[in-house]
């Protein structure tokens, strides 16, 4: 009888543990999910606005209508771009401007941009609002977030990016110096220029007056600049233009509109207002060459290798 009861106790563990078993599945974070049950074109007209999330960019090339959009668009195979922070929530309704035509069919997306002309892309969704385009032909996958116009943040990413706002126009003139403040050098500056393009970080100022044509200006001084974030207030930023020699210069930049800037300057306690002059529309030049009318966006980060390098065939 002890033999039988210990005999049916075993059968009956054995019976509870097989059914509390739970296989532990694990994901692989570089391989998406399966591809969704919708189409292609369906998928990405889902969301209205697909971010470029240029900081998680893996692989070594570059794709250039990708590298200088912060948002692209799919609409019924015409393909748009927040290229520009001037004017980024309100130009084409938010869509920003029409950059090129696409066709999108089995997983794959076929550009045709009107400068950079024919790319192809592997497309893999992520997740639910992520996917990636990945670009055989340089090796290299951006990640794209996707949004409804209502629900995007148009003022984070414009004031995130106000390194870049700065070189949306040839020149910065000053219109306005207040009446209070101590006299100092900058207030013979009257011209600022924000380069785009090299290093990214360059700067020129002039000392000219009355300049009708921004190419004309002739530029006195080239430095090195940068903006930081100031604690507390994202609509406040730190401008530092490094005159070598002559020091630093520091202000306190905040966005009056689209194009015109406020510069505090806490050393003398002066307020400058500086106004856009020459608005430049970012594009490539029909052979793909830098000038200063591109806009490259940089990483914060160093990119990294493709995982998928070994399993791309």
């Amino acid at each position: 009888m002890k033999t039988l009861k210990l005999l049916l106790i075993f059968a009956v563990s054995g019976t509870l543990f097989t059914s509390c078993y739970t296989e532990e599945i694990i994901v692989d974070t570089y391989n998406p999910q399966p591809a969704p049950s919708i189409s292609l074109n369906q998928l990405l007209s889902s969301y209205e606005l697909w971010y470029v999330d240029i900081n998680e960019t893996i692989g070594y090339g570059e794709t250039p209508f990708l590298q200088i959009a912060f948002t692209v668009s799919f609409r019924n195979g015409t393909l748009w771009a927040n290229n520009n922070l001037v004017g980024i929530g309100s130009q084409g309704n938010g869509y920003g401007i029409p950059v090129g035509d696409y066709d999108a069919y089995n997983m794959i997306l076929d550009v045709y941009h009107d400068i950079d002309g024919y790319q192809t892309f592997d497309v893999y969704q992520i997740n639910n609002n992520t996917i990636e385009l990945y670009n055989p032909n340089n090796d290299t996958s951006y990640f794209l977030n996707g949004y409804q116009r209502s629900n995007f943040d148009y003022d984070f990413v414009f004031y995130d990016n106000i390194h870049y706002f700065l070189q949306e126009y040839q020149a910065w003139e000053k219109t306005y110096t207040s009446p209070t403040g101590t006299v100092n050098d900058f207030d013979y500056e009257n011209y600022l220029q924000f380069l785009a393009g090299g290093n990214d970080s360059e700067f020129r100022s002039s000392q000219d007056v009355n300049i009708s044509n921004p190419n004309n200006i002739y530029w006195d001084y080239t430095g090195v600049y940068g903006v930081g974030n100031i604690p507390g207030n994202m609509y406040l930023k730190r401008l530092t233009l490094n005159y070598d020699y002559y020091g630093n210069e520091i202000f306190e930049l905040s966005v009056l509109n689209d194009g015109l800037i406020e510069l505090y300057h806490p050393a003398s306690q002066t307020i400058y207002e500086f106004r856009g002059r020459g608005y430049i529309q970012f594009m490539r030049n029909s052979e793909g060459k830098q000038t200063k009318e591109l806009k490259k966006r940089k990483f914060k980060a160093e990119r990294k290798d493709n995982p998928r390098d070994s399993k791309r065939i």
